[in-house]
């Protein structure tokens, strides 16, 4: 038999995981008030049956596990990592799944049982720190290892994964302080060719995880029934970019592009953009605070009349939902980068002397 005839497995596949681990939200998802209630200890049976689900879909995948606490983030787990602490031998457990399960369950311990001693329970969440260890994680397998002999460029490396993609549970709200870092991990991604899946498990839907998907080609989840978590794990985010294509995976038919203020950091609905650095913010201001350039008079008291007496928007308030991801074409975009700028999908701009009114365009 001719081995070139041969169906060809399909490509190994790298998946990164990012956990919420806030243990105030977790209390209140837990809560029996709840029409779903979901614990800490349910939720993360679910998880662990998600990722061994991705370790057999092939012997080549790979896993890595993040963990968001307050004010803390760190490394769960790493497939690609020598883990010297090997469990006991059980005849009635798959050693592989084991090793995973025992190795997160027990990180995950540790650290709460550090923050029940510590004054750091309340602190933010640190999604966005342990996003950017993810992404930095993924560019450090990505890269192919140097080699000194002379090996041809056709010739493909067997250690680079392709369609690596990075999946974030979530379960706090959005902050607006983390809309700029957000927006940096997305640019990022966008170079690394990374997918971002979001899955809100519990609270209001996360604005800027709609965004972060949307952008990087990745699926975007509100869990409405979170006793089901594992069946939308599997049948929404199992299957590598590759092949969701001919899969009927969900999408995002209206995203909320609101964006946060450089000022006040808060989520607007109507801002004012910066002509020379494209900063928003949620009045005009006689100073831009990030490039420091100067507006005329005049020109801020033509805005100031031409605003709208709407009370502005928080998180709080309800979303303003803009288009469809396909109807919709961003303003423009950094010829630098090829990318939009943080907070410039929302917005329309025109050219001026000082400060722009933006306005999230009209409502499909």
């Amino acid at each position: 038999m001719d081995l070139s005839d041969a169906p060809q497995l399909p490509d190994a596949s790298h998946l990164s995981v990012v956990l919420d681990l806030s243990p105030t939200q977790w209390h209140l998802s837990g809560l029996l008030s709840n029409k779903y209630p979901l614990s800490l200890n349910s939720f993360l049976s679910h998880v662990l049956a998600f990722l061994n689900a991705h370790l057999a879909s092939q012997h080549e995948n790979t896993l890595a596990v993040f963990g968001a606490f307050p004010a803390k983030s760190l490394m769960l787990y790493s497939s690609t990592l020598h883990n010297p602490e090997l469990q006991s031998i059980d005849s009635n457990s798959y050693a592989p799944f084991k090793l995973v399960d025992s190795t997160i369950i027990n990180r995950i311990s540790d650290e709460l049982d550090a923050i029940d001693h510590s004054e750091e329970e309340d602190a933010p969440c640190a999604l966005v720190g342990a996003l950017t260890k993810a992404l930095c994680y993924v560019n450090r397998i990505s890269l192919p290892p140097p080699s000194n002999s002379s090996t041809s460029l056709n010739t493909r490396d067997s250690t680079v994964l392709p369609d690596p993609r990075i999946l974030i549970l979530s379960v706090s709200p959005d902050l607006s302080t983390s809309y700029i870092p957000i927006m940096n991990s997305i640019f990022s991604a966008q170079k690394l060719k990374v997918t971002i899946d979001a899955c809100q498990v519990y609270g209001p839907d996360a604005v800027f995880l709609q965004q972060a998907a949307h952008l990087t080609g990745g699926s975007y989840l509100f869990l409405e029934r979170r006793d089901a978590l594992l069946q939308y794990l599997i049948m929404s985010f199992l299957s590598a970019p590759s092949i969701r294509q001919i899969l009927a995976v969900p999408t995002q038919d209206r995203i909320d592009f609101r964006a946060a203020c450089f000022c006040h950091k808060n989520i607007i609905d109507i801002g004012f953009v910066c002509s020379v650095c494209l900063s928003i913010f949620c009045q005009p201001v006689p100073v831009c605070s990030t490039c420091r350039t100067k507006f005329p008079i005049k020109t801020l008291q033509r805005l100031n009349a031409s605003r709208p007496n709407v009370p502005s928007l928080n998180k709080s308030g309800p979303p303003s939902v803009v288009g469809t991801p396909q109807s919709r074409t961003p303003a423009s975009t950094d010829s630098r980068r090829n990318l939009p700028f943080p907070g410039e999908q929302p917005l329309s701009t025109t050219p001026g002397n000082g400060n722009t009114p933006a306005t999230n365009g009209s409502k499909h």
